[in-house]
């Protein structure tokens, strides 16, 4: 490729770079197998949920039937002794996920309190699809159910789920365009206004922000490989700054890996004693990955909104699976209630024809509402059977009550020896912490080149080739597709790599490929030097 080429790439967005990286590795020059590393999209799924999803499906025409059986017509659905009806469709000696399903209905009746027929009703109602969600923003036993999920996985013995409202969403991509959307709209943020974000940081983080329809100013909380992608010492307190009105973390960071620690945490707590008025977003679809993990929500709660999504965890990236969380109290509407009389005015005319009392309506409803764009508040909400995969996503956790969770448990471990595999193979320092997800790595190529031939390659590597040269003689030659890191807020030289979606015994050939490649850089810089000489 070109050199003119190449930078007019580095002013692409890291995904639009990776798609193109990909078409020239499928075609690479050593004919060798294509490895996409790139997206972080697992090569694993949860079966269980799935296979529960479809027996529910199955039972919900059955009972369909009961009621109008026409052909391929089927009627509605009736509550009463539906419970009864499910336990007698159930045959666990000849279907094994119906063991699952009998433990799901005690979970429901010992644990949660709920009324069984009311729970099967809204999970076959749902799993068919045959209404509009109602309530739009969860149905009102999957809310219970996924507040139970997010207090076991995220806070970390902290007791929030029956202060917690949710907005199920279509993935975490969905609350992120939600959220930043309704700031706006409630003139929480404006034009030129401070947001403070963790880099590296998932690129739409980086990007949202900066367009026309914002226009805020970015400062960066910065971490970097000398400690592991851990925030460095005394960023934090940047955030006192009492311009900055916004603070978003990816917690894992993407594509750091990494989980703010308990001393991160605690200062932020501080920070928020000091600025209230904080507002904070914060994104954890990695968290279950990490030991004792712990959600900024659960320190601050009143400041923080939580997004999260199922997709990472259970393999269902296909199925758009995410959600918004919010305090019952929080400094988001504290901060609406405090605009200046015109601004409220104006509000109130804006969600005034889809609520009686606009002045009172909750962040997290407007949140819904502008997912609609107001006038379509009526048929809002994530479509039904999502929800249920969301419910069933939970329940293969919380069944198992205080137990360990094989599922997560082995997610874990296939990241982790994809993680060693991969850092081995290319002889680089790894982070065995706790607070490492391991879900992706940052490889610092000019790292790995120092190590391997000396300061003085690397920087010949450095100064003599553009920036995305290697990630793109890596896919054209060796048929291997990272990510640019610099679009993820990191320096030149930092390729993103996920350990989620190729098969274990790839990541070592991935670093072997690396390492061949820069064999080949290498061969280059000695030719360089003997030109010099001759001179």
């Amino acid at each position: 490729m070109k050199i003119s080429e190449e930078r007019k790439l580095e002013d692409l967005e890291s995904f639009v770079i990776s798609s193109k990286m990909t078409s020239l590795a499928k075609e690479n020059a050593k004919n060798n197998i294509f490895l996409d590393a790139g997206r972080g999209n697992p090569n694993w799924i949860n079966k269980k949920a799935r296979l529960a999803f479809n027996r529910l499906v199955e039972f919900g025409i059955i009972e369909s039937e009961r009621t109008i059986n026409k052909g391929d017509m089927a009627g509605y659905t009736e509550q009463h002794g539906m419970r009864q009806r499910f336990e007698a469709f159930l045959r666990p000696e000849e279907y094994k996920i119906d063991d699952f399903w009998l433990s799901i209905l005690d979970y429901i009746h010992d644990d949660l309190k709920l009324n069984q027929d009311e729970v099967i009703k809204e999970f076959v109602d749902g799993a068919i699809g045959n209404n509009y969600p109602m309530p739009a923003r969860v149905l009102k036993n999957t809310g219970k159910i996924i507040n139970q999920y997010l207090q076991t996985t995220l806070y970390n013995g902290v007791n929030l789920k029956d202060e917690t409202d949710v907005f199920a969403t279509e993935g975490g991509t969905a609350a992120i365009v939600y959220i930043f959307n309704t700031l706006r709209e409630n003139k929480l943020i404006n034009y030129g206004d401070k947001i403070a974000i963790n880099t590296p940081i998932f690129t739409p983080y980086i990007e949202i922000p900066t367009l026309n329809d914002y226009q805020m100013v970015e400062v960066d909380l910065n971490s970097d490989a000398s400690n592991h992608w851990e925030i460095a010492p005394g960023e934090i307190d940047k955030l006192l700054d009492p311009s900055i009105k916004l603070f978003v973390v990816v917690n894992p960071s993407n594509p750091g890996s990494k989980a703010f620690s308990e001393k991160d945490l605690a200062e932020i707590k501080e920070v928020i004693k000091k600025r209230p008025d904080l507002m904070i977003v914060t994104d954890d679809v990695y968290g279950t990955f990490v030991e004792n993990f712990q959600t900024l929500y659960s320190v601050v709660p009143d400041n923080t909104l939580l997004v999260y999504s199922f997709s990472k965890l259970f393999g269902a990236t296909g199925w758009r699976l995410g959600l918004v969380a919010a305090h019952e109290k929080n400094v988001f509407d504290r901060l609406i209630s405090q605009l200046p009389e015109k601004d409220k005015q104006e509000l109130n005319k804006r969600y005034g024809s889809v609520e009686f009392e606009p002045a009172k309506m909750k962040f997290i409803d407007r949140l819904v509402a502008d997912s609609r764009s107001i006038s379509l508040y009526h048929t809002a909400g994530l479509s039904t059977p999502q929800q249920i995969m969301e419910d069933l996503f939970s329940l293969t956790h919380l069944v198992n009550r205080d137990k360990s969770d094989t599922y997560i448990e082995t997610s874990k471990k296939i990241v982790d020896k994809r993680y060693t595999d991969l850092h081995d193979s290319l002889d680089y320092p790894k982070d065995e912490s706790n607070d490492n997800s391991k879900y992706y790595s940052i490889i610092d190529i000019y790292t790995v080149a120092a190590r391997k031939y000396g300061q003085e390659f690397r920087n010949f590597l450095e100064n003599n080739f553009e920036q995305l040269d290697f990630l793109i003689n890596l896919a054209q030659k060796n048929g291997v597709v990272l990510m640019d890191g610099v679009g993820f807020g990191t320096h030149p030289g930092c390729l993103r790599v996920s350990q989620a979606n190729l098969p274990t015994e790839d990541y070592r050939l991935i670093g072997n490929q690396m390492m061949q490649l820069l064999a080949d850089y290498h061969k280059q810089f000695i030719e360089h030097k003997v030109k010099i000489k001759n001179k």
